[in-house]
């Protein structure tokens, strides 16, 4: 198993490289992508939770700031998530699982994920059109369900929230990814420290190396998405690559 306390080999962080400019173009901190490229390395799953979160936190940052200089963000869409998700994703970082336990709720989480992206495209509310009623039980309970199972994996949930917000009408595409982005920021924030509290953070010195490469794909990646890029090709792109390592991964498993 490679010791988190030495660099990255270079073809790990040419991935998370790769990962953090796709995902910030539409919004995402990248934590599945960075999780689908640790699990083709031999690393600890702490080590590949905390990092994934880790870098979440920095991708994502950059990610809100420039959908929030574009005009996307809402405020309303981001608080009232935050209210249940915010402890949930604090107890699920700080709870211990077992790691073949975590890697199977892993790639199911990711197969959610690569399914979504690429084989649903919903286009949402359209600009300048109003936005639907956002039901206070409904949106509490999602986000202490989409919180838990993210503190849990160490995602920072947004992939999640994006398509309901959307799907719901309750924003833009746009605003939905400036909302992911948040979410992810503050959620992975708080799974950092359930983790850090629980006993269940691993880091190092190759955490720390990876995190100016997720830093670089991320201003780059932000930038172009927030101004330039539509996002669907990119989501089909994502989807397409982590359904290829959940298919890796259960072909393994079983066989």
């Amino acid at each position: 198993m490679l010791d988190p306390n030495t660099l990255p080999p270079w073809q790990l962080t040419a991935l998370v490289l790769g990962v953090a400019f796709l995902y910030s173009s539409v919004g995402f901190g990248g934590a599945s992508g960075y999780l689908a490229a640790m699990s083709l390395f031999a690393l600890s799953t702490q080590f590949m939770a905390g990092t994934a979160l880790t870098l979440n936190i920095v991708v994502a940052s950059i990610a809100f700031l420039a959908y929030a200089r574009a005009g996307h963000f809402s405020p309303r869409l981001l608080g009232p998530f935050l209210l249940t998700s915010v402890p949930a994703a604090f107890l699920g970082g700080y709870l211990r699982v077992d790691e073949q336990i975590y890697r199977v709720l892993l790639y199911t989480a990711l197969a959610y994920v690569g399914v979504r992206l690429l084989f649903f495209q919903s286009l949402g509310r359209s600009q300048g059109s109003p936005a639907e009623a956002l039901p206070w039980p409904l949106v509490l309970l999602s986000g202490g369900i989409i919180g838990l199972i993210s503190g849990m994996v160490g995602l920072g949930g947004g992939i999640f929230l994006s398509p309901l917000v959307i799907l719901a009408g309750w924003g833009t595409p746009k605003e939905a990814a400036a909302t992911s982005a948040g979410f992810i920021v503050v959620n992975s924030m708080s799974g950092v420290l359930g983790r850090i509290l629980g006993g269940n953070f691993v880091f190092g010195l190759m955490g720390a190396a990876l995190l100016p490469v997720g830093l670089v794909g991320a201003l780059a990646g932000s930038r172009l998405g927030a101004r330039y890029l539509s996002g669907p090709a990119l989501r089909r792109l994502l989807g397409g690559i982590l359904l290829l390592a959940v298919a890796r991964f259960w072909f393994g498993f079983f066989f």
